[in-house]
């Protein structure tokens, strides 16, 4: 594709870095991104992909703006309260850039959705909040090998994890949380920090646009955990669990 001079102009501060430049441009404009959740990680996180030029942003959210969203999840607005999130969402982005086309879905991120809309995806962004919905994520992104980058938020720490499923050798975040019993720990139970949430969001927006047009270090199979509200990080390695129920048997990508 050739870009626009508007988008020569838009997207300036991107075309003049080596590490994009146009071709990097021109990958995003092409991309899809679909992301689970648009709260408080998937608001950073929407934006910033609507600012670099995402081509087409799916968004998945079942919930409604409420006034206690508003300390931390930025994308919405007092006046937006009581509309569906995923509406609220596609109503920023487009505001921002009215270039990027959004799929903006008010419905639960079940295994029928998940089948539907993630083959059709570049890269799936969670920013969910319950584990049964990463599961659900996570093991539609090994069935369609599309790249998951999965990030959590609560109280002072945060955690964000990249998982290349495009490669045999990558793991899956069932590799590293392997499915079980467990609660959910949620910021209506344990709160959160307002910065952390943005911070865990543009950290996810950074690895997926090095997805698109990859330069540096991967990261998939490395973990970075947050903590004390944005002060200390640890980035921890990990490998393939051979006995993975979520991806021990999953063919090599075609």
């Amino acid at each position: 594709m050739e870009l626009s001079e508007e988008q020569f102009r838009r997207y300036a501060r991107h075309l003049i870095l080596d590490e994009v430049g146009e071709e990097g441009q021109e990958k995003l404009l092409q991309s899809r991104v679909l992301v689970i959740g648009a709260g408080g990680l998937g608001s950073p996180l929407l934006l910033y992909l609507a600012a670099a030029g995402v081509g087409t942003i799916g968004i998945v959210d079942n919930d409604r703006v409420d006034l206690t969203n508003l300390q931390r999840q930025v994308l919405h607005t007092t006046e937006r309260i009581g509309r569906p999130k995923a509406e609220s969402a596609a109503l920023a982005q487009r505001a921002l850039n009215p270039q990027v086309q959004v799929d903006a879905r008010s419905e639960r991120a079940d295994a029928r959705l998940l089948a539907e809309v993630v083959p059709q995806a570049d890269v799936v962004v969670d920013c969910s909040d319950n584990r049964a919905t990463r599961y659900a994520i996570n093991r539609a992104c090994v069935a369609a090998h599309v790249p998951l980058v999965s990030g959590a938020a609560t109280g002072l720490g945060g955690q964000l994890g990249v998982f290349d499923l495009r490669a045999q050798a990558s793991p899956c975040y069932a590799c590293l949380f392997p499915e079980g019993p467990g609660s959910d720990d949620n910021c209506a139970t344990m709160g959160i920090f307002a910065p952390l949430a943005g911070l865990v969001g543009v950290l996810q927006a950074a690895e997926v646009l090095r997805l698109i047009h990859p330069f540096g270090e991967p990261a998939s199979g490395q973990l970075l955990t947050i903590e004390d509200g944005g002060r200390e990080f640890r980035r921890l390695r990990f490998a393939r669990d051979p006995r993975c129920a979520a991806c021990a048997g999953r063919p090599p990508a075609h």
